[in-house]
């Protein structure tokens, strides 16, 4: 039995790291991101009141202060990102804008079944921001000629 012990062989420790299985990981999980970042909703759902009035041909992105149904204010200052925002947070980011920019282009969308009143207080913030122009938004008509 001495002669076994003996027999024996240390192995030798691998010190690497087999990095196949994360790789095959993190490539699962790019294509569920991939996936999944399009169906995101990024915007928010407001109702806009209808008109006649004509659309406007800018060259630039508008900015844009969404005003929902339950009266909560939402800025988007590029097209297709709207962040919700405190009547404060709004007045502080608008007047930095309208420092760098004072002919800045900025828009409310009010929801057509918001409180007017809410619409209202998202103008007067706007007004306390410094910004000359307001426009309103609107949907056209159901059947109005364009």
């Amino acid at each position: 039995m001495a002669g076994t012990t003996g027999r024996r062989r240390k192995r030798k420790l691998k010190a690497e790291i087999n990095v196949v299985p994360y790789i095959d990981v993190m490539l699962v999980l790019l294509i569920i991101f991939m996936v999944t970042a399009p169906l995101l909703n990024l915007g928010v759902d407001i109702d806009l009141p209808q008109s006649d009035a004509k659309s406007i041909q800018e060259k630039k992105d508008p900015i844009v202060v969404s005003v929902d149904r339950d009266g909560n204010l939402f800025l988007a200052v590029e097209a297709g990102s709207n962040e919700a925002v405190t009547a404060q947070a709004l007045e502080a980011k608008l007047r930095a804008i309208v420092n760098q920019d004072p002919k800045a282009a900025v828009y409310v969308a009010g929801d057509a079944t918001a409180n007017y009143q809410r619409v209202m207080d998202a103008m007067v913030l706007l007004q306390r921001a410094g910004v000359e122009k307001v426009g309103l938004m609107s949907q056209p008509k159901q059947g109005a000629a364009q």
